[in-house]
């Protein structure tokens, strides 16, 4: 398999090291391999693209090669690798690990309201040895870490559902301490709240909805927000996210460039449907 670069990013061979169950919506798949010497995630919600194989296969089928893309969208689609953007949860030097977690989808009313897709069959059932591929980061100053806050912020705003909670969650690890924060973060269960480090001076709320919780935009208009030169990063169902940040740019006047906001899925389509949109737009 070629190491082909997209500068800063190359892809990575990786093999499952072992699982954890961290409540009935997420599991944290820790992955490790000799390419992660030269693996620089930056932090925060450093993503990456994540090749799966379909059941069966004992490996993603990923051409290489400079034209790698193309040829892999013409492969069928039962052959071709799954792909999927996924956010470094933690990386380690010593054992050289990265951790991802992953929302399951599918086996009840689940964290995202959406069909079991391949991704969440395929974390369901992952075992150590089985290998993936992966587009990632070779330095760490890298353009898919989209936290940014700008010079003069003086607090921040985070809402993110469980798609996003792996990338918040990392992001409240890495704020200064003191930072004040306000934190939105929305789950299906109870047994989904995990528990966070962050050295911020950070409120957070768990937005669970079988605990009947408002919605995101009804619990973000009732709050007051910290600070005078707010900064925003809002993640997780696109329509959701288009909302929270009409209020805030709109209602509340926050500057939209102080504003990131990342649609991580949307309801009712599935990846590949919005690959194939965005392909055809371009």
């Amino acid at each position: 398999m070629s190491t082909a670069a997209i500068a800063p990013f190359r892809f990575f061979g990786l093999h499952v090291v072992r699982t954890r169950r961290l409540g009935p919506s997420m599991v944290r798949i820790t992955f490790g391999g000799d390419d992660l010497r030269d693996f620089a995630a930056g932090g925060r919600d450093q993503s990456l693209s994540l090749f799966l194989p379909h059941p069966g296969q004992r490996e993603p089928q990923l051409p290489s090669g400079d034209d790698w893309f193309a040829e892999w969208r013409a492969l069928p689609d039962d052959v071709r690798a799954v792909l999927r953007s996924y956010t470094v949860r933690e990386q380690r030097r010593d054992p050289a690990e990265i951790d991802i977690d992953f929302a399951l989808h599918g086996t009840d009313a689940s964290a995202a309201g959406a069909a079991s897709g391949p991704a969440s069959r395929w974390a369901r059932q992952a075992a150590p040895g089985q290998r993936v591929r992966v587009l990632g980061p070779a330095v760490e100053h890298n353009t898919a870490v989209r936290f940014q806050p700008p010079t003069g912020t003086d607090s921040v705003l985070i809402w993110a559902d469980e798609t996003a909670l792996p990338a918040a969650s990392a992001i409240l690890e890495w704020l200064p301490a003191g930072t004040r924060a306000q934190v939105w973060l929305e789950v299906q269960h109870s047994a989904d709240r995990q528990p966070l480090r962050t050295g911020a001076d950070a409120r957070i709320t768990w937005l669970v909805r079988d605990e009947g919780a408002p919605a995101a935009i009804d619990a973000v208009r009732a709050a007051e927000l910290p600070g005078a030169h707010p900064y925003a990063w809002i993640a997780g169902e696109s329509g959701c996210v288009k909302e929270l940040r009409r209020h805030l740019v709109r209602e509340r006047q926050v500057d939209r460039r102080q504003v990131t906001f990342v649609g991580y899925w949307r309801r009712g389509v599935s990846e590949e449907q919005l690959r194939e949109t965005a392909a055809r737009a371009a």
